[in-house]
């Protein structure tokens, strides 16, 4: 499975390039100081719609037969994905549904409604939408695209790691936001077949570590989320998913984070950075502060997921 999502990075690159952002890598002195080592942040907050999750839905539209993309099709999102399918949809003249739990942030439906695409919702917990819309799919027989589990969408959100491999040598570790899985199983898949013992970290909350603890199970297991500021990363993993395989090979180890340690990582980007971003794209950079002496005259790589972060929970972040 690692080769076969290697490989279809490389096919990703050639697909998507033309279409994408190559996102900033942006050096940030005042963690580098904190931790006595060099580190980057991976700026995917300015890709388009604000979200890695561009990639690897362009990836999966791409791929398809071009009278299917013209069809309908359907997703299940807590946010991000939705924003990605739903822009594509707009971009190329496709017609979807998008099945989101009934607690999504109000600010990313808000952005979904603007871009014309039908939402249903189910659910308080993003695995009963992504299983509700996979029903769906399989039903009416239209294509699904998942938020993650699937080749394609791994794929394309592992050309952040063809990116990092262009602008940084001897990259030591990269940390990187774990919901579902797709994101750090196409940027491990990738950097651990090119740069010998690279460590790549997963980041989650401890309101919803359900990767982690799969991980630690040795299978997939359910558990209740509690509300996090990582909105983006929170619920379950879908039953069968190919990414805790990829996660179980690839994945070196996990730091899970409390809600004080990522309203505080939000804060320290604002002020060092001036650059907005969300919780769950905070989740590395609150691992890294957390656990900063293992990083000791090393060169990290903090995955900045995203930037989609409510008025309401930023007023709450900056008292």
């Amino acid at each position: 499975m690692i080769e076969e999502i290697y490989q279809e990075v490389v096919a990703a690159e050639a697909r998507i390039r033309a279409h994408i952002r190559e996102t900033p890598v942006e050096y940030s002195p005042w963690l580098s100081e904190t931790g006595n080592c060099k580190v980057f942040l991976k700026l995917e907050c300015f890709q388009k719609t604000g979200s890695f999750k561009y990639r690897g839905a362009l990836n999966k539209y791409l791929s398809l037969d071009p009278d299917i993309r013209n069809g309908e099709m359907i997703t299940a999102s807590s946010g991000n994905h939705g924003a990605a399918f739903a822009s594509l949809m707009h971009e190329f003249g496709g017609k979807g549904t998008i099945y989101l739990p009934a607690n999504a942030s109000p600010t990313k439906i808000e952005m979904l409604r603007q871009y014309g695409v039908n939402l249903e919702f189910a659910g308080e917990d993003c695995l009963v939408s992504e299983s509700l819309a996979l029903t769906t799919a399989r039903e009416k027989n239209l294509p699904f695209i998942s938020p993650y589990n699937d080749p394609q969408i791994i794929g394309g959100q592992g050309t952040i790691g063809c990116e990092l491999i262009r602008r940084l040598d001897n990259i030591d570790s990269v940390l990187v936001p774990v919901g579902g899985g797709g994101l750090v199983s196409g940027i491990a898949a990738y950097l651990k077949s090119k740069i010998k013992d690279i460590q790549i970290t997963g980041c989650q909350p401890l309101a919803s570590p359900v990767m982690a603890e799969s991980i630690k199970a040795g299978r997939i297991i359910e558990m209740e989320s509690e509300p996090t500021l990582a909105d983006g990363t929170a619920g379950g993993i879908e039953p069968g998913a190919i990414t805790f395989d990829i996660c179980r090979q690839c994945v070196d180890d996990y730091i899970l984070v409390t809600e004080n340690e990522i309203r505080s990582a939000i804060r320290t980007v604002i002020e060092q950075h001036q650059i907005l971003i969300e919780g769950a794209a905070a989740l590395p950079v609150a691992s890294f502060l957390k656990e900063k002496n293992r990083y000791n005259g090393k060169t990290v790589v903090l995955i900045i997921s995203g930037r989609k972060i409510s008025i309401d929970k930023l007023k709450e972040l900056l008292v």
